[in-house]
């Protein structure tokens, strides 16, 4: 049996840990529209499009997925994509969170501050072998 695209979003939902008001809230949408997306209850195609496309660029998701169940769930990213894709997770924490302060810290570092912490974690890696 073939899934539909509700049931793969809920999938989709499930594998990231999230319940239904969370996916909503990461996409702008109330619980109540995930619960008649996961359904095949919405009507208006215009808003089903919408959120398939924000469901792909905010999750990841590879949309052929998505829309036929073909390939991988998530598109894989390359290395400056993944370090990007942090990056904006990061900044949309809390203001003033160790991670923030500690990326602000480091844009901040001059070429001989750079080679002094990658001497330390140098040093660090070796110490657990």
């Amino acid at each position: 049996m073939e899934l539909n695209i509700g049931e793969r979003i809920e999938i989709l939902r499930k594998d990231l840990s999230m319940s239904r008001r969370a996916f909503g809230e990461r996409l702008g949408v109330s619980e109540s529209v995930i619960v008649n997306i996961e359904y095949d209850r919405l009507k208006r195609p215009e808003q089903k499009e919408s959120l398939y496309k924000l469901i792909c660029k905010e999750f990841n998701v590879n949309e052929e997925w998505l829309r036929t169940g073909e390939g991988e769930m998530f598109v894989t990213l390359n290395r400056t994509q993944q370090i990007a894709q942090l990056t904006a997770d990061l900044f949309k924490g809390e203001k003033d969170s160790f991670k923030e302060r500690l990326l602000l810290a480091l844009a901040k570092l001059d070429e001989n501050e750079w080679k002094v912490l990658e001497k330390i974690a140098e040093d660090l890696t070796k110490e657990k072998d």
